[in-house]
């Protein structure tokens, strides 16, 4: 159990997920991505995937070889700020410099999602100063969190099987940091409810 335990906790790595959400509705549902088409789609899940997957891993890495952070997983909590607030920062850049170049405006669709999980990221970090939560609960808590919202709009039901798969992948990924003892039962149940209620609001108030 611990192995599937660590493959799914690997699999849904926190930094993989938006890359994952972007995927998943540049197939599923297209016009949540406007102005985006669907010609541009692997041009745009490659971009993502470079910015907000390979940099902070990279940045990850080098905090490692530097012995800032004493493993991969950053048990504890304290040894989490560091590498936690370069991640914002980097995704917080890169919201602002792919806004410019693709001239994206605040009302573009694509322009609220990225505002949206930078700030799960932003509260992910900030609640890391005092307590410790699971990451992992949190991001795809707030996948789900933002896909329920976005079922109301789309056509056909298009993202409807999407939304109970990512529901249940949720409860998958958030008993796998429970069977690897990585984090509490409150820590787990913390971030998920965190990430769900950020994506949920975030999604009712800028769409």
């Amino acid at each position: 159990m611990n192995t599937l335990a660590r493959v799914i906790s690997i699999v849904f790595h926190p930094l993989l997920l938006t890359t994952y959400l972007f995927a998943l509705l540049s197939f599923a549902f297209p016009s949540a991505l406007f102005p985006f088409t669907t010609a541009s789609r692997w041009w745009l899940i490659s971009f993502i995937f470079v910015l907000t997957v390979l940099l902070p891993a990279i940045n990850i890495f080098f905090l490692r070889a530097l012995n800032t952070i004493s493993s991969w997983t950053m048990e504890d909590r304290r040894e989490r700020i560091r590498p936690f607030f370069l991640i914002t920062i980097i995704y917080c850049l890169v919201t602002y410099v792919f806004s410019v170049k693709t001239r994206l405006s605040t009302s573009d669709s694509m322009f609220k999602l990225f505002l949206i999980i930078d700030c799960l990221v932003i509260a992910a970090t900030v609640i890391t100063f005092m307590y410790k939560i699971s990451i992992h609960s949190l991001g795809i808590s707030g996948i789900a969190g933002i896909l329920i919202p976005l079922n109301w709009t789309a056509e056909d039901n298009a993202l409807f099987i999407p939304t109970i798969i990512v529901i249940v992948l949720a409860g998958i990924v958030m008993s796998s940091r429970l069977q690897l003892h990585s984090h509490t039962t409150r820590e787990v149940w913390v971030g998920g409810l965190t990430g769900f209620v950020m994506g949920f609001s975030g999604m009712l108030l800028l769409f």
